[in-house]
């Protein structure tokens, strides 16, 4: 009697034949706390999700070089600072959506909690690090992740969000539900080779 093939260990969608879940991945958090309102907003060729050890060959860094300079670490030391944000349980949160037919990252963004004495033994959310694919900007991307953001640093306790951005993009944080409030201030650090963004 001849024995029956193995099955491969992730499930393997018909639809999306390179999209791996949640489950065959090393998330940052558990995924429960993404709003389930954002998940259903999103076209069906979309997964967001926490972001995953492995997504350093998703396009992680690469989506995030539509901001700023992005240096490539290498796999071990993106990881090594992967396991280092999860050390800090309910603190780091960064998520990403997935275009499902590719199994790559066209969207990112991150909320950090910082826990005060002020208020209470109060928390604000950070927001930080959004940035969408420009083969895709335009499709609410953007929108879906502050949503998605928004609604963990609630989750989370928070008392208020918080995020800076550049003058050009404020009318996109108003439409999010963010409003101006007072100014940033930066103070850069002197020593050679500290990138000055």
């Amino acid at each position: 009697m001849a024995s029956l093939p193995s099955l491969p260990s992730t499930p393997i969608s018909q639809e999306y034949p390179k999209w791996t879940p949640d489950h065959a991945l090393d998330l940052l958090f558990h995924p429960d706390i993404i709003p389930v309102q954002v998940r259903r907003e999103l076209h069906p060729d979309l997964h967001i999700r926490p972001l995953s050890r492995t997504d350093y060959n998703r396009s992680h860094l690469a989506v995030l070089s539509i901001l700023s300079v992005v240096t490539d670490p290498g796999l071990s030391a993106y990881q090594a600072r992967f396991d280092l944000l999860r050390a800090a349980p309910r603190t780091n949160f960064t998520l990403v959506i997935i275009d499902k037919q590719s199994d790559q990252i066209v969207a990112v963004g991150s909320v950090f909690v910082e826990h005060k004495f002020l208020r209470g033994l109060g928390s604000v959310g950070h927001i930080e690090d959004i940035a969408v694919d420009p083969k895709v900007q335009g499709k609410k991307l953007g929108l879906r992740v502050i949503q998605a953001l928004t609604g963990m640093s609630e989750k989370e306790g928070c008392y208020k969000t918080i995020l800076n951005c550049s003058d050009k993009n404020i009318p996109f944080y108003e439409k999010c539900g963010y409003m101006k409030k007072e100014n940033e201030m930066a103070k850069y650090n002197e020593r050679p080779g500290s990138p000055k963004l």
